[in-house]
Formats: structure tokens, C-alpha cells, sequence
């Protein structure tokens, strides 16, 4: 059976596409409040892993403070502070540009993009690289080799991933940045992030406090990530590539959703709409009207410029 209808693409009142997937919504005791589709079958979360490897990586040895941490879970627009902040990371622990192994990139964000030519620190995922190879140097560990499945780092973080979601690794294949990519379940991603905002102290916590507490470096200046963790106290949020995003909120209540078709454009109308149909949008009218672009920001369907529709989130999927 194929995954029900997530979005819709709504053109001068018709429907010219739709984007299929699975969501889930766990209560804070980890029990199911909304499911729909396959929310068991293994996926590839993307990025929205980067918080559970950083905790492998603390677990590890890891000595980062909480800007650090932040960074090391990031998916970032390479805007000048985020690759300053790469490059010094690196520095501390005597290494250089050089010594990372994901690929040059331009930075995401269009106004940091001139007269630069691409980088390994501009990359979104730098930080998660540069905490790594931290933590290679801190434990003794070749660096060379820091994006090897069978590292002792990747080990670590693989059994960290599979602790968290109570679940095995189902497949580990090879992230666009070059490092391992695990393989889980939506149900287990949302386990994870529940888990992270409900500790009560730990290097879990530190996790989660360290998001909230910077978000700018997690994404960057308008990106999804940054604007949800500023507008909604205690959220943590971490989107995937190919349609991923995974929140929790502060009460442990949590949502990871996939777009089957990896459309990232349906991905942020979903967040907002499930925030919504949760009651966990803002009541600060300024933070409210932030996420209400948000949800139509992306999802904007033009005709000679000007708005003639919208991505619509089914009216029934988060019915009670």
C-alpha cells in the first residue's frame, strides 16, 4: 500500500500534485497519538541524524562547549560565522581545512555566496566533520580515517544511533557529505528526540540545550531549523534531506516525518501543520506570524509572479 497524502499542491483552486509520505506523533511516554503510513519501515533520516551522532561523539570524549555542540549537529547556510567557527574548531585541536573529508561547497546562503569560491568549511555539514575529527584527536583515534563505517568512532556513534531508537541499524550506506548514513524508522527517530528534550541532565541534555540555546548555528540565518527553535521556547528541530524533519517538543512530545519523494517543499507547511493541529504554535503574535510564513514561505504556488495557490496539508491528517 502506498504512503497516504501529505501535502497537496493547490494551483487556482486545483490540485495539479501531491506529495505522499508517513508521519508520526509520539506522546511524551513514547505511545502513538497520530501515525500515518508506514512509520516502521527503515529510512534514511539524512541530517536529522546529526543530533544522535554528536551524542556518540560526546560519549566518545568529545569537549565541546554549547555553541560547539550546536555546531556539531548542524546542517549550516555556510554563512561567514559558521565556517569561521568550523576553522576554529579544527585549529584547537591542530588541524586544518585540509583535514576534513566532506566536499567543497558554496555556502547555502545566497548573500554569502560572492566572491567565494567553494570550501570543505562552507559545507552544511562542517561541523559534524570537525566535531569528529575532534574527537578522533581527543581519544587518539587516525583522523584519516574518521569516515571509515568501521572507524571506532562510527562504531560508537552506529551503537548510540541504535540505543536511542531502540531499534538496529537496518543499513549504512554513504551520506552527501561522505560520512556514514544509518538507516532506522520514523517511529525511531521520534523516540530519539523525545528522548533528548525529556533528560534530565547527561550528555543528552546537553544535546538538546545546546540547539535551543543556538539555533543560528544548527541552520542559519531564515532556514526552518533556526526559526522554529526561536519561535516556539524549549522546540528541537532538525530537518533531513529528502523531506525529513524531526521535532520534539519540550514536553518530550515528538514528530519525524518523510516525504516520499524528498520534496522539501512540502516539508515546512507539514511541520507548521502539525505544530498547529498540536496547539504548540506561539502565542507571541511576532514568533505566530514568523511560523505562519514559515508554513506558506516554501509552499508558495505563483502565476505571473503573484500567488494564485498554495501547499495544503490535508485538513484530516492530524484529526484526532
Amino acid at each position: 500500500m502506498s504512503n497516504p497524502v501529505l501535502a497537496e499542491v493547490v494551483r487556482s483552486g486545483f490540485t495539479e500534485s501531491v506529495h505522499r509520505g508517513a508521519c508520526v506523533i509520539l506522546r511524551p511516554d513514547g505511545s502513538a497519538h497520530r501515525t500515518a503510513g508506514d512509520v516502521k519501515v527503515p529510512i534514511s533520516p539524512r541530517s536529522s541524524t546529526k543530533p544522535l551522532q554528536a551524542l556518540g561523539m560526546l560519549r566518545a570524549g568529545l569537549e565541546a562547549g554549547a555553541a560547539d555542540l550546536a555546531f556539531a549537529c548542524a546542517s549550516h547556510n555556510g554563512e561567514p560565522g559558521h565556517v569561521r567557527r568550523a576553522l576554529d574548531l579544527l585549529e584547537r585541536h591542530g588541524l586544518d581545512e585540509s583535514a576534513l573529508r566532506c566536499p567543497p561547497a558554496l555556502p547555502l546562503h545566497e548573500p554569502s555566496r560572492a566572491g567565494v569560491t567553494p570550501r570543505r568549511a562552507a559545507m552544511n555539514c562542517s561541523g559534524k566533520h570537525a566535531a569528529m575529527l575532534a574527537t578522533c584527536v581527543r581519544r587518539g583515534w587516525p583522523t584519516e580515517s574518521y569516515t571509515d563505517p568501521g572507524h571506532p568512532l562510527q562504531r560508537l556513534i552506529a551503537d548510540t544511533v541504535a540505543e536511542l531508537t531502540g531499534e538496529p541499524v537496518a543499513h549504512t550506506g554513504v551520506d552527501g557529505c561522505g560520512a556514514p548514513l544509518f538507516a532506522y524508522s520514523l517511529a525511531g527517530l521520534a523516540h530519539a528526540f523525545g528522548t533528548l528534550v525529556q533528560a534530565t541532565g547527561g550528555p543528552e541534555r546537553r544535546i538538546a540545550d545546546a540547539m535551543r540555546a543556538h539555533p543560528w548555528l544548527v541552520a542559519g540565518t531564515g532556514r526552518a531549523d533556526t526559526l522554529l527553535m526561536l519561535a516556539v521556547d524549549g522546540l528541537l528541530a532538525k530537518v533531513g534531506a529528502e523531506g525529513v524533519q524531526a521535532i520534539a517538543l519540550p514536553d518530550g512530545t515528538a514528530i519525524a516525518f518523510k516525504i516520499d519523494d524528498g520534496a522539501a517543499r512540502a516539508r515546512d507547511p507539514l511541520a507548521v501543520a502539525a505544530l498547529r493541529a498540536l496547539g504548540a504554535l506561539p502565542e507571541n503574535p511576532a514568533a505566530r506570524s514568523v511560523l505562519e510564513g514559515l508554513g506558506r514561505g516554501a509552499g508558495l504556488v505563483l502565476g505571473a509572479g503573484r500567488e494564485v495557490g498554495e501547499i495544503r496539508v490535508p485538513a484530516d491528517l492530524f484529526a484526532s
